[in-house]
């Protein structure tokens, strides 16, 4: 299976994206945003049909068009406080609008099912090089704001106080949801991305840590998920995304049967 070149490449990209995706899935999660996941994975769809049309790398249109759709949740947030998640409703919509229309063009419609569902034959080396420089600098960003992001996720009002520039902590976190969605529809597929970002953290959370090993632990469950899914996949000759999503809730399942059994 390792022989392969582009078994490899699967697995370098999922090596990243299973570090990436349940960290900011545990700041997600804390801040009550999940939605947000569903909302830019949509985008996504909206930026790979245009790279689709234009005959761009569909990656670079997804992350351009994505984190312009992130600006606008976090713009629009302010406006509609308390009815955040009615502005995730509207881009949702418009971007799913955008990808069909685009879609119903035909010049896109023989490709797309790769990125719906994600597929391992499809990542190349082009793309794994994207994956690293972009997966890196998200990374960096988190690294940086770490300690200010994680008291904006438990006290925005607080932080307001102690002068963090809670408006750019926002604006670059969620942009950095953005790329890391654009990033992962190679392998995971566009309509279950949000479970990659979501559902190891959920794992996690019921091991009962405090905040730091419950962020090691998504990442492991993560990694594990990723994993298992894609070389079930190979095997199976099933879209990754698909599979991947369902090992993760098996291995919920299976957490918390032994959880209850530890209590």
């Amino acid at each position: 299976m390792f022989q392969l070149d582009f078994m490899r490449n699967a697995f370098l990209a999922g090596l990243i994206i299973s570090i990436l995706c349940p960290i900011i899935g545990l700041f997600i999660v804390l801040r009550r945003n999940s939605m947000i996941g569903d909302t830019l994975s949509h985008s996504s769809f909206a930026g790979v049909s245009l790279g689709l049309v234009l005959g761009i790398n569909p990656i670079i249109t997804a992350f351009l068009f994505t984190s312009l759709c992130a600006i606008i949740i976090e713009a629009l947030r302010g406006y509609f406080k308390k009815y955040a998640e009615m502005v995730m409703s509207i881009v949702l919509t418009f971007s799913l609008g955008i990808a069909i229309v685009l879609i119903s063009t035909g010049k896109a419609s023989t490709k797309v099912n790769s990125y719906l569902f994600g597929s391992i034959l499809t990542v190349s080396k082009g793309d794994i090089i994207l994956i690293a420089i972009a997966g890196l600098i998200c990374l960096a960003i988190l690294l940086l704001l770490y300690n200010k992001l994680i008291y904006v996720t438990f006290d925005e009002e607080g932080a307001y106080t102690t002068g963090i520039n809670v408006k750019l902590i926002n604006y670059l976190f969620t942009l950095i949801v953005g790329a890391t969605i654009s990033l992962s529809i190679r392998i995971m597929g566009i309509l279950v991305i949000s479970s990659i970002i979501v559902v190891p953290v959920a794992t996690a959370m019921q091991l009962k840590l405090n905040f730091k090993n419950t962020l090691i632990f998504s990442v492991v469950f993560g990694f594990i998920d990723i994993m298992v899914g894609l070389i079930t996949s190979y095997y199976i000759n099933s879209a990754p995304g698909g599979t991947i999503a369902l090992t993760s809730v098996f291995v919920l399942i299976l957490t918390l049967i032994l959880s209850k059994n530890r209590r």
